[in-house]
């Protein structure tokens, strides 16, 4: 049993080791099928179908065509902000804001990616993340639009946005530039002009083709230019470098140019503009997380239909409790550097863009929308302006009764959203207040059954929340509970008769448990079937009801475990209590680390002296080994001080390089070592030589890498391209260099320090800055962790005396594998904590955004998002590699 002194020499069983074997299997499936679950939660997407547009009342629309202008990537305080000089980077949109419109900052909704942006903007509604895995380029599914419901839309901009709302519309007409031009080396600000001279020349053309002419010439006419340089600037250059700010003067400028041309060319003041962007940018020059760099964009609309400036006096407005969709609070002061307090300023959801655009040309709102129609940017009556809300409540209204009877039809109990309840009575009276021209009320009356039908939504879109939710964390929960079982019966030192009993549990009981589990499962797959539950659904129910029949099952033998536990002695009852109180307290640390990754210093601060402390008194190790630990626990220590917005610098990398071979070196040095603690960690491979031809080959790579890390960045620097040989030599170093570790030898060490060497030239040449450097210090923690946990692990089977003349006869690991004890414990904790180290070490890992996309550039300039991710996540995954080979290095070796 657990916490006795003298634990006993046990070898598992052949059926013990194929138990294990189905575990792993299980494990595996039920890991993968509860993760997918995250899509039935989260990511579920919110279009329905089956609803009628609803076309706003309007005495006549307010503008016949209209002009959307996205500046992807475009932060809004670099846009509104001076240079350094005192003058603004966009004059001509600031005299617009001054002189002819309406302005605001358009609140994004994370993930801050440019395909989520623009659906928000052109369809109105916050599309789940699990599209990106379904189609960047295409729609996943058919979805409405201002695009759709338009006359004609034109459209020129990148290949990656531009056919996801034009290439299946037949009343388009739209162009985009090759892939190859999205070279992050290069300044692309170029593609900006290349979108406008598109457009500038189809105008031109139609004055020679009279069909195209009759084209232009229609209402309800949408021309849509995307603007990709400050995306692609902000990501190779970061969104403080004078190469980015100058792309904001020129989106600035081609506004200017597109004002100019469509105004000359219709010359009937019936044009609206709506300059935005869909995300902005971090200092990193990344974006996708919810910070407000990345959510706070500009919104400047102007033309027919839009309001004039509004003048007021600057005042800080208290927070009324509104909430946009980034969490921001409603009315944030504006900054004092924009010189701006004096305009009104009307911020908006990103969503809320579409209904604007849709009212301007007299369209119905998208009928997946769930923007609100800002009114205050529109010059309307009154009556048409309480016409527009209502067809906007109206919209949102039918998406929630859609949504209300699919639940209903597939429902064997529907709880009904009781505020909307009487719905129709609400809307007869907003009609009925319409009609007796009380248009105040109306307007009051309308917004408040847009805020209700929006929680509606909600309210069906969260519907099954609780019930999958309570299943998901109830499998865990099993898988967690059948694991201890497995444990407690194959690796602890119960008594013969405690083992006797359970395994003359009754099979009658036995079977009677698993026919009362597939009962409840075929009980439970009927409701399933019956409610028209996705198949996923009946995965997780499955998977949960298993889990329980077996801890069920096993219900004897936990009564007989913890009969034998409360017959322990007092002393081994409160250490295991001190032990459970000391994990949970470190669980509990881990889940803080989350929110604050600093803690992760003080805790290596802690454990360099603990583990010195430790290897000093209780294993006896040598004074090098103590110090050593000691000096690695507090090195790393340093790196979660460090900003996760990692500054570029090459010298580090190239330094790290030296360091690795140095590491490398010290890790062989041991081999030649005849002291009696380090012969046996080498005792697997004591026939190698000194220097292997693998080890030379591995160094031979990172020294290779470290000079292709100056030479690309050079060349790429100076010639603003990468090479195409250096190109091909990064990738042939990466991937040659992985290979090695499989032929290295069976010692853990070396193990570890092969697979260590065997990663550090994908690493190095995927980091920019002190994230090299992390590598080598967290490795040195590793190795640290196997001196301790080795010396440990041999010397407890005997005396002193007799550990150390053991060490210098065979290998720590040729002992017979023993009985868990209490103090095993810190082996898992202190896996789990390196194990979030190596994630959190350098960055969030929460956010794929906190990643410097700049450390892909060796490999690949030209955007292509799957293989960039891919990368960067591969970059993630290489600590993770070295904490598994330390903590499963044993099994390996035996093997």
């Amino acid at each position: 049993m657990a916490g006795r002194p003298r634990p006993q020499s046990h070898s598992p069983s052949a059926s013990t080791r194929r138990r294990e074997r189905w575990l792993v299997i299980l494990g595996i499936v039920l890991h993968a099928v509860y993760m997918l679950s995250i899509f039935d939660i989260y990511f579920k997407s919110p279009i329905v179908h089956g609803m009628a547009p609803v076309p706003p009342r309007l005495s006549a629309p307010p503008a016949k065509r209209l002009v959307l202008l996205v500046a992807d990537g475009l932060r809004a305080d670099k846009f509104f902000e001076p240079d350094e000089r005192g003058r603004y980077r966009a004059p001509f949109l600031r005299g617009v804001i001054e002189e002819k419109g309406r302005w605001g900052v358009s609140h994004a909704r994370p993930p801050t990616e440019s395909r989520p942006g623009h659906v928000a903007i052109i369809a109105g509604f916050y599309e789940d993340p699990s599209a990106v895995t379904k189609g960047w380029k295409a729609n996943p599914v058919e979805f409405d639009s201002v695009f759709n419901q338009s006359r004609h839309t034109i459209s020129f901009g990148s290949p990656d946005i531009v056919p996801i709302f034009c290439s299946s519309i037949p009343h388009s007409t739209w162009g985009s530039y090759p892939h190859e031009y999205e070279d992050f080396a290069t300044d692309a600000s170029f593609l900006d002009h290349w979108s406008f001279d598109q457009f500038e020349g189809l105008l031109n053309r139609s004055l020679h083709d009279v069909k195209l002419r009759q084209l232009l010439l229609q209402d309800k006419l949408v021309i849509f230019l995307h603007l990709l340089g400050c995306d692609s600037n902000g990501h190779a250059h970061r969104p403080y470098s004078s190469i980015y700010l100058n792309n904001v003067k020129v989106v600035d400028e081609i506004a200017e140019k597109m004002y100019n041309l469509m105004e000359n060319y219709f010359n009937d003041n019936q044009t609206a503009y709506v300059f935005t962007a869909d995300h902005g940018m971090s200092d990193k020059g990344s974006h996708g997380d919810g910070h407000p760099s990345n959510t706070d964009t500009p919104l400047v609309a102007w033309g027919s239909g839009i309001r004039s400036p509004k003048f007021l006096a600057y005042t800080d407005k208290p927070d009324d409790g509104f909430r946009f969709v980034d969490d921001h609070r409603h009315d944030m002061p504006t900054p004092q550097n924009w010189a701006l307090e004096g305009f009104e300023r009307v911020d908006v959801n990103q969503a809320d863009i579409a209904p604007l655009m849709a009212t301007l040309v007299g369209l119905p709102c998208p009928m997946n929308s769930v923007g609100n129609l800002p009114s205050h940017y529109l010059k309307l009556s009154k009556a048409d302006e309480v016409e527009a809300v209502l067809a906007n409540t109206k919209q949102i209204l039918n998406q929630f009764l859609r949504k209300s009877e699919q639940k209903q039809s597939s429902s064997l109990y529907l709880k009904p959203f009781i505020p909307l309840v009487n719905y129709l009575a609400v809307l007869n009276q907003i009609e009925d207040l319409i009609s007796a021209r009380d248009y105040g009320t109306a307007m009051k009356n309308s917004e408040e059954l847009r805020s209700m039908a929006l929680s509606g939504l909600h309210y069906f879109q969260t519907y099954d929340w609780f019930m999958l939710m309570t299943t998901i964390t109830l499998g865990y929960i099993g898988w967690m509970a059948n694991l201890m079982l497995h444990v407690l019966q194959s690796y602890t030192t119960f008594p013969a008769d405690l083992l006797k009993r359970t395994q003359v549990y009754p099979k009658n009981t036995s079977m009677k448990v698993y026919i009362g589990g597939c009962v409840f499962m075929g009980l439970s797959s009927i409701v399933l079937l019956l409610e028209k539950s996705p198949l996923l659904y009946h995965a997780y129910v499955f998977m949960t009801i298993f889990l329980w029949t077996r801890i069920v099952h096993n219900l004897g033998f936990m009564k007989s475990a913890w009969r034998e536990l409360s017959n322990l002695p007092f002393k081994y009852i409160m250490n295991l209590l001190i032990s459970s109180v000391a994990a949970l307290f470190i669980l509990e640390f881990l889940v803080m680390s989350f929110f604050d990754r600093t803690l992760y210093t003080w805790c290596f601060l802690a454990l360099g002296i603990l583990a010195s402390v430790y290897g000093a008194l209780f294993v006896q190790a040598t004074p090098a080994v103590a110090i050593y630990t000691w000096l690695t626990c507090w090195f790393l220590s340093i790196f979660t001080l460090m900003p996760a917005e990692i500054p570029e610098n090459n010298n580090l990398v190239i330094f790290s390089g030296a360091l690795i071979i140095l590491i490398a070196m010290a890790s062989r040095w041991t081999t030649t070592n005849t002291s009696s603690f380090w012969l046996y960690l080498n005792q697997a491979n004591k026939r190698a030589p000194k220097f292997s031809k693998l080890f030379f080959a591995q160094v031979i790579l990172i020294a290779m890498s470290s000079i292709m890390v100056w030479l690309t960045t050079s060349h790429r620097s100076l010639h603003k391209e990468l090479h195409p040989l250096h190109q091909l030599i990064n990738w042939c170093i990466a991937g040659f260099s992985m290979v090695l570790p499989l032929f290295s030898p069976c010692s853990v060490l070396s193990r570890l320090t092969s697979i260590f060497l065997g990663f550090a030239p994908p690493f190095l040449l995927l980091s920019i800055g002190y994230e090299a450097v992390f590598y080598s210090a967290f490795a040195m923690v590793l190795i640290g962790w196997i001196f301790l946990e080795s010396a440990n692990l041999y010397c407890s089977e005997g005396s002193d005396s007799t550990c150390y003349s053991s060490l210098a006869d065979g290998s720590v690991f040729g002992y017979d594998e023993r009985c868990l004890q209490l103090s095993d414990f810190r082996i898992p904790l202190l896996f789990m904590i390196l194990f979030n180290v190596a994630f959190f070490g350098t960055g969030n890992f929460a956010s794929i955004a906190s990643f410097e996309i700049s450390s892909v550039y060796r490999f690949i300039t030209i955007f292509s998002p799957f293989l960039m991710a891919a990368l960067l996540i591969f970059k993630l995954f290489i600590p993770y590699m070295l904490v598994i080979e330390t903590s499963f290095g044993r099994m390996n070796c035996s093997a």
